[in-house]
């Protein structure tokens, strides 16, 4: 979906919908007060403020390669949001798969961990142990509460903040936004925007800054490209100021919904514009993966890079040693 313009500011169409937004609000707020099983592996869980944008995977990406660093071999729990397989769930993303049939977003995160896909997120547990996992990160499961987190990280794009402050269909938040800081241990905040800012600075908790930077090496090749940039990711905005701090010379940008699956209209369309601009292509590792090799393009990856990357290994740490601590008790 496309994330609509009114839920970044208060509106009528906001107004309208504010009873359907009360409502998701309060089954949401129960939802997250609820009891969860734990997992017999210590569990991170990592969820987003809004509907899709914030910047969850990267940040499951970034604390992954952390902590292969330190010698751990975590799991990433995904529902692999947009896949087309028939498998029996859960099942480890391999080498052979493609985002059809796992989704986009398990074949990024495979990239970097062992990634498993699954709605049952006990089994999907269950098989990381077996797999020799020695801990758990979810890409989503904050508001969902499947299991009990022994960390929970909430990521707040800090431009966007908490939008319109209303909860879904009304605004972007997934839950009443008090509720999802109560369920918090810290917060992400990614960005310099005033929006993360005052949101982080209202609550007591810990937050951590970090910010999105692009690939160095893909960068420095884009520099003074006439180029084209297309998107299908939450908020495609942010790709397109990536692509601009380049020092390409972005002459074109194009945006589709998040998870879009590009047909033969789309890529005529964008190899047209190409011809026309005489410009390159350049799109998100994301939508890259949903492309067919036909498709003349180029990928823009890009990173998480924390403030203090030392106070947040330590929070990391120090929930893992109370999470074996208690499981061994």
């Amino acid at each position: 979906m496309r994330a609509p313009q009114f839920w970044r500011t208060e509106g009528v169409a906001s107004r309208l919908l504010s009873p359907f937004g009360l409502v998701y609000g309060a089954l949401t707020r129960v939802r997250l007060a609820r009891k969860a099983p734990r997992a017999s592996l210590p569990t991170i869980v990592v969820g987003g403020l809004t509907a899709g944008g914030d910047g969850k995977t990267p940040l499951v990406i970034a604390l992954a390669k952390m902590l292969v660093t330190e010698g751990e071999r975590p799991a990433l729990l995904t529902r692999g949001y947009g896949k087309r397989s028939g498998r029996c769930e859960p099942f480890a993303v391999s080498a052979d798969d493609d985002a059809a049939t796992v989704g986009d977003e398990a074949l990024l995160l495979s990239r970097h961990a062992l990634a498993i896909v699954g709605s049952d997120r006990a089994a999907s547990a269950a098989l990381a142990r077996e797999l020799g996992a020695t801990l758990l990160i979810l890409d989503d499961g904050l508001q969902s509460r499947r299991l009990s987190p022994d960390l929970s990280l909430l990521v707040i794009d800090s431009d966007y903040g908490a939008g319109n402050g209303r909860c879904l269909p009304a605004g972007p938040l997934r839950a009443p936004l008090e509720a999802q800081i109560a369920a918090a241990d810290a917060l992400i905040v990614i960005g310099a925007g005033a929006a993360g800012r005052r949101l982080a600075a209202s609550c007591a908790k810990p937050v951590f800054q970090a910010q999105i930077a692009p690939e160095p090496k893909a960068a420095k090749a884009l520099t003074g490209k006439r180029v084209i940039g297309f998107a299908g990711i939450g908020r495609p905005e942010k790709f397109f100021r990536s692509l601009a701090e380049t020092g390409a010379e972005v002459v074109a940008a194009r945006s589709f919904p998040d998870h879009h699956r590009f047909d033969e209209f789309d890529l005529a369309e964008l190899m047209a514009l190409a011809r026309r601009h005489d410009a390159t292509l350049v799109t998100t590792e994301k939508d890259a993966v949903r492309l067919p090799p036909a498709l003349d393009s180029e990928t823009l990856p890009i990173s998480l890079a924390f403030t203090e990357p030392g106070a947040l290994k330590a929070t990391l740490d120090a929930a893992l040693s109370r999470a074996r601590l208690s499981r061994v008790s």
